[in-house]
């Protein structure tokens, strides 16, 4: 581990002069020897984290805040710059693929808000030509004047929080908005984005198969170019962990699967990773940047980061409470936490993202990801295979079916030998 010390911005407000300096040096002793010789670095991705809601739903073990009236926009835009602008010296000379803009609800930024944050980005870093730039979006904050402002300001794909289109369902997971509002998210969409996604979950409290069937029924009607969809699951420290609601059993929720890989093939969807089915080349670049264990430098209130260098890989995580993260980010460092990613612990890192595309990935990529050559996860490929959990040949290592239905059992073949 390598500790970064604070950076001191000349004042208060965010908006000083940074000294890079410091930065600068801890960046250098980066690129120092280590255990590690990655031949090229992997593309870079940006998380930033806007942690405010309207509400707090009860299944949601996500990073988020009850707004509780007006979020502080000025104060937490200004720290966001001055956190990218302090990260810089780790990712000099890289430019952006991809940014994802999540939460909580990004999209109670308001239009001078979320274009004030994308031309900072803009100031401080290269954006690839084809970038993607996706904002999470949930149908109770849909404005169309302000989605139509979010476009013109570079977002060129939402991800929007449908969750269900049945009123009944809504009110059970919590939701601000209800089957009618769901609808017309969808339509906002289509009049200002080419490119969008709908988050649906299944497996909901007293939903049956012909519920769940018709929600999905409705979500490809609305024809939107991804899908992710989730199985409603009880997070540790939720309202529904605490709480169980009666939930579909495992057999009800068995065929629910059955029934969305049917609807969706049909339809003409990829099922491309666990959750993920996508149109022709709709897949979501952000999310396979993660699979394919990219890097990503996250910013803002509990964001999380993977940054490679020559011979080493770390892991930063922001201050997660926004009050928190805000007062060290005036002390110039709001990185709370800093490992570096030990050698034994990289393949099962890997294997734990690309594991979950249902193509797998090439071969070549192991190694140019992790510094590791393939054979030294010979004997745990050698397992997977034999258990029928695993394909590979000279160019692909994939999950089979039935690797994809036990994914934690091929996973965890990959784990470190203690």
């Amino acid at each position: 581990m390598i500790p970064i010390k604070p950076v001191a911005a000349d004042r208060s407000d965010f908006s000083g002069r940074i000294d890079y300096a410091e930065p600068a040096r801890v960046a250098t002793a980066y690129l120092k020897s280590g255990a590690l010789n990655l031949s090229a670095l992997p593309p870079l991705s940006l998380y930033v984290h806007i942690p405010w809601c309207v509400k707090k739903c009860p299944y949601c073990d996500f990073n988020s805040h009850e707004a509780n009236g007006d979020i502080p926009e000025d104060i937490y835009l200004a720290a966001l710059r001055t956190d990218l602008e302090t990260a810089l010296p780790l990712i000099w000379g890289r430019k952006l693929h991809t940014i994802f803009i999540g939460g909580g609800t990004p999209s109670l930024l308001s239009a001078a808000g979320l274009d004030r944050l994308l031309s900072d980005i803009r100031t401080l870093m290269p954006f690839d030509p084809s970038i993607e730039v996706t904002m999470e979006a949930n149908p109770g904050t849909f404005e169309a004047e302000k989605f139509k402002s979010y476009r013109g300001s570079g977002v060129n794909r939402l991800s929007i929080g449908i969750q269900s289109f049945n009123t009944s369902h809504l009110h059970a997971l919590g939701r601000i908005h209800d089957g009618d509002e769901a609808r017309r998210a969808v339509e906002i969409a289509h009049r200002n984005f080419d490119n969008f996604n709908l988050d649906l979950m299944y497996a909901l409290p007293s939903q049956t198969l012909e519920q769940a069937h018709q929600d999905i029924r409705t979500a490809i009607e609305c024809a939107p170019p991804h899908l992710s969809l989730y199985h409603l699951t009880m997070e540790p420290n939720t309202v529904f962990a605490k709480y169980p609601p009666a939930v579909p059993d495992d057999d009800a929720s068995a065929d629910m699967q059955d029934m969305i890989a049917q609807e969706t093939l049909t339809a003409g969807y990829g099922h491309y990773e666990v959750s993920a089915y996508a149109q022709p080349t709709r897949q979501a670049k952000h999310n396979l940047n993660y699979w394919q264990f990219g890097d990503y430098l996250g910013i803002g209130a509990g964001a999380h980061s993977k940054l490679s260098f020559p011979h080493r890989v770390i892991r930063q995580a922001r201050y997660k409470q926004p009050k928190s993260y805000l007062e060290h980010m005036q002390r110039g460092n709001p990185v709370q936490e800093e490992i570096e990613v030990e050698r034994d612990e990289l393949a099962f890192e890997f294997m734990l993202n690309a594991m979950r595309l249902t193509d797998g990935i090439d071969v070549n990529l192991f190694a140019e990801r992790t510094g590791l050559a393939l054979n030294t996860i010979e004997r745990s490929l050698n397992n997977a295979e034999s258990k029928g959990l695993l394909y590979r040949d000279h160019k692909t290592l994939k999950p089979t079916a039935l690797g994809q239905r036990f994914l934690n059992d091929l996973q965890q073949m990959f784990l470190p030998v203690a």
